[in-house]
């Protein structure tokens, strides 16, 4: 029993789970009520089914995204193209769904999610071709390519909105039993793609894999590893997250545009961090992802619910990124101390 209560109060995101929760409370008590308008009675302004359901919609669309990037980080790497990715999946796909008008809706659904997932895994696999073999650091390479595909998304609907049939947003918003004015499906593939994230990086040797290069790039060549096969496979992970985030977002809100998910980078990269990844490489998990996501969402929704001046939003965030890694620094610090400790 003792050893059970250790590992989960050992757990690297158990102090995240905890501040969540804090949050939580806070808002709840905070925040006032109002009259659900749905139900008639009078609900909590944060601790009621449509306001978690929104929060849980909008944290989908990051930690999806933050899934993918944990990896790259993970391997030492980092990926400023996934927004811009998310946009030209987006509007690339709508523009072919446009010209499938009276296609059934299985088909137009099924089409949608393979040709976002395809234009993803495309643009993740030259990110990583290019991070391998040209020897620039990848956050160049994903500089340029973020400016590439955004502009690729731009010209291609000359800054219109690109509206998707019925049949994708029908899809994202169906209710899977629960009220008419609740769509859990946005959290319901957040789930999947987190648990899928976490088996594959805990429980594959392709997974393990990637820890090694991150951890020390020069020993995993010495163990006779292919790096630029590991490394490309992490920027392919990164692509096609962002264009399953891309699918779920387009269809949730039923059109596309250029300047989707313009700064998302930003948000994703936060949620990697706060949730545990280390930039220097070698450290990181699909939970801590979502969980940092989660965290980053809730904050700006505190800061809403609570009524305070949205400019704080950015401050708040980037000193929840500051700590994170100066926490993660400490750790490590700590732990090769130990090390040396524990050598003499």
């Amino acid at each position: 029993m003792r050893s059970r209560f250790s590992s989960i109060f050992g757990m690297q995101q158990f102090g995240l789970i905890i501040i969540i929760v804090a949050l939580g409370i806070v808002m709840s008590v905070f925040a006032g009520s109002h009259v659900d308008r749905v139900s008639g009675h009078m609900v909590n302004n944060f601790l009621n089914p449509s306001t978690l359901i929104q929060i849980a919609t909008d944290t989908s669309f990051f930690a999806i995204m933050a899934v993918g990037m944990t990896m790259v980080i993970i391997s030492a790497g980092i990926d400023l193209s996934v927004g811009s990715i998310y946009a030209m999946s987006a509007v690339l796909m709508s523009l072919v769904l446009q010209k499938m008008t009276g296609a059934p809706a299985v088909e137009q659904v099924l089409v949608g999610i393979l040709l976002s997932c395809g234009i993803g895994l495309f643009s993740g696999l030259l990110n990583g071709i290019m991070v391998c073999r040209l020897g620039v650091h990848p956050f160049i390479i994903t500089l340029g390519t973020m400016w590439v595909f955004r502009g690729v998304a731009f010209v291609t609907t000359k800054a219109m909105s690109i509206l998707v049939p019925e049949s994708l947003t029908h899809f994202a918003k169906a209710n899977l039993g629960l009220r008419r004015d609740l769509f859990p499906v946005p959290m319901v593939i957040m789930l999947i793609v987190t648990v899928v994230g976490a088996l594959f990086l805990r429980y594959t040797t392709w997974g393990r894999r990637i820890f090694a290069v991150g951890g020390n790039i020069e020993a995993a060549k010495y163990s006779g590893l292919n790096i630029n096969r590991i490394l490309t496979s992490v920027y392919l992970i990164a692509g096609l997250c962002a264009s399953i985030a891309a699918f779920v977002g387009t269809s949730f809100y039923g059109s596309s545009s250029s300047g989707d998910a313009q700064g998302y980078e930003l948000y994703v990269i936060a949620s990697a961090v706060v949730g545990g990844a280390s930039l220097n490489g070698g450290k990181g998990s699909a939970t801590g992802a979502m969980l940092g996501a989660l965290l980053i969402v809730m904050i700006r929704q505190a800061i809403r619910t609570l009524n305070l001046d949205q400019n704080y939003e950015w401050i708040i965030i980037g000193f929840a990124i500051v700590i994170s890694v100066v926490l993660d620094r400490w750790n490590s610090t700590r732990a090769q101390r130990r090390l040396v400790h524990g050598r003499q």
